[in-house]
């Protein structure tokens, strides 16, 4: 679920440079699309770990 949401953020912010944005420059485009597709990644592999580590400390008390 984790790629997938990745892979659709990359597409999306693509999409919103090239139309809403109107960037024409393709690095660009490409930076801010990976910077906020590994964004995503990242976000939910911290709440995914505080997820694990809240499951963790249940299970303790």
């Amino acid at each position: 679920m984790q790629e997938i949401l990745t892979a659709v953020t990359y597409l999306v912010v693509w999409l919103i440079c090239e139309q809403v944005l109107a960037i024409e420059s393709g690095l660009t485009k490409l930076l801010i699309s990976l910077g906020a597709a590994v964004s995503v990644y990242v976000l939910i592999a911290v709440r995914d770990l505080r997820t694990k580590k809240d499951d963790v400390k249940r299970k303790k008390n």
